[in-house]
């Protein structure tokens, strides 16, 4: 009986040891392969019941040990649709049945992947190099809330982004406390030089609350540049669109040397420069900007001013606010004579098409639209497991859930995306190499062990002759 089976144990030897070669010769195969993941062997006895003082050291059996929680180097491929999980989880796939374009069937099953070489195929499908399609949720691009909750696969198109209103011009500037106007200028000595007198003109532009029309009309725009300063201009846009630009100017009305005793603006808004006779040239915001004695805006209380409605090169703006946030209007002396303006900035956009495409850290993906907007279009579904190891494994580097690896954890967790990279194998090609040569030394013990069990049986025979 042991002859025999020390035979026996010499073959299970060698097929544990063969099983760890094959092992081995595809870890060195997929060396190269984005996301791979190697499987190392372990070995396990077997040893029959016998007595206490009859047992045996067994033959032996080999199992694959997975390594899927082992990551792989990083490496920068300078795709933007590339991504790479630094940490713990697998991207969320699925597989193509049938069709193509927007009637394209998919398994409408979940796999998991940690190979990231995404990238858009024709019809707007992020598929890696496996052909595997990245799933996700959708974002809402007006509100940036997700759509849905159930990862779905990913299809982004080149539609046009839609143009959006001006509603909001943030103006950030400091206004002399002594406006440098012409008439100021080439009357320094004339007390109220400075000032906006509405004496001198017939629509008297002054706002409806200091009881003028808010009006300059066209024949009076060279006696009304000359008793304002330029506030700066901004380009806005209408519902559809179409730009405009906005010249702002500001005149001084009230020094606070006078009843009331505050120092009051007025801000007006360049309707039509080019304006002849009757008219309208520059419209009052028909508002009193006043400041304090340390040159803090005072009035209006929430720092905003409201633009009137009008028609500037054919296109109508409306409901636009300027926006001050209430500190960042002030009054101070300025040698100048001139406003400082700091920051001029609006929130409306003409339409735009997609230019190009980004993963954020959170798992974003991010749109570059030509109209200069930059915004979040979908959220990359990554799951984790309890259990990574005892992820069943399938071919191009996927993953299929198993009893034993739990239920996919959805969330990035702590781990983090690297756009423009992907995750090379985990392989070691010097440890494989290592292995490799254990592996034979094992191997060739074992059929050393045959060898001695066949002369052995060869002595036996040798007897009866």
């Amino acid at each position: 009986m042991g002859v025999f089976s020390a035979l026996t144990t010499a073959v299970s030897g060698m097929q544990a040891q063969s099983y760890a070669l094959e092992n081995i010769s595809g870890n060195i195969a997929n060396s190269r392969t984005a996301g791979f993941k190697r499987v190392d062997t372990t070995f396990s006895d077997l040893v029959p019941d016998s007595a206490l003082n009859r047992q045996l050291s067994g033959s032996v059996t080999a199992y694959s040990q997975a390594t899927n929680s082992i990551q792989g180097d990083l490496t920068a491929t300078r795709i933007d649709t590339n991504a790479a999980i630094n940490g713990d989880g697998f991207f969320v796939v699925d597989q193509r049945l049938s069709g193509l374009g927007s009637n394209t069937q998919f398994s409408n099953s979940n796999l998991y992947t940690r190979r990231g070489d995404f990238d858009f195929d024709a019809n707007g499908y992020l598929v890696n190099g496996a052909g595997y399609y990245l799933k996700g949720l959708k974002i809402d691009t007006v509100t940036g809330q997700l759509i849905g909750t159930q990862p779905e696969v990913l299809r982004i198109t080149k539609e046009q982004f839609p143009a959006k209103a001006t509603t909001s011009i943030e103006y950030r500037a400091n206004i002399p406390a002594k406006p440098g106007t012409n008439n100021a200028n080439s009357n320094p000595t004339v007390a109220g030089s400075e000032l906006l007198n509405p004496a001198g003109f017939t629509s008297n532009p002054l706002s409806t609350t200091e009881g003028g029309t808010g009006i300059v009309i066209g024949s009076e725009i060279t006696s009304f540049l000359n008793q304002s300063i330029p506030g700066g201009s901004v380009t806005v846009y209408d519902s559809l669109g179409k730009a405009t630009s906005v010249e702002l100017r500001w005149a001084k009305t009230i020094n606070a040397s006078t009843t009331p005793t505050v120092d009051t603006w007025n801000l007006f808004v360049a309707e039509n420069t080019g304006a002849t006779g009757g008219a309208t040239a520059y419209r009052n915001a028909n508002i009193s900007v006043t400041f304090g004695p340390t040159g803090q805006l005072t009035a209006p209380a929430t720092g905003n001013i409201t633009l009137p409605t009008m028609t500037i090169a054919g296109t109508t703006i409306t409901g636009v606010q300027v926006t001050t946030g209430g500190n960042g209007l002030t009054q101070n002396g300025d040698v100048s004579g001139q406003i400082d303006a700091r920051s001029i900035r609006q929130d409306g956009y003409t339409a735009g098409t997609l230019d190009r495409t980004s993963v954020s850290a959170d798992g974003q993906v991010i749109g570059t639209f030509s109209n200069g907007q930059v915004v979040a279009l979908a959220q990359l579904s990554v799951a984790r497991f309890n259990a990574d190891n005892a992820l069943k494994r399938l071919d191009g580097g996927a993953f299929e859930e198993t009893i034993e690896s739990g239920p996919p954890i959805i969330g990035l967790g702590t781990s983090q995306l690297i756009g423009g990279n992907i995750e090379q194998s985990n392989t070691d090609i010097a440890d494989e190499f290592s292995k490799m040569i254990v592996t034979q030394q094992a191997y060739s013990a074992n059929t050393k062990v045959i060898t001695t069990a066949q002369e052995m049986l060869r002595d036996v025979f040798s007897i009866i002759r």
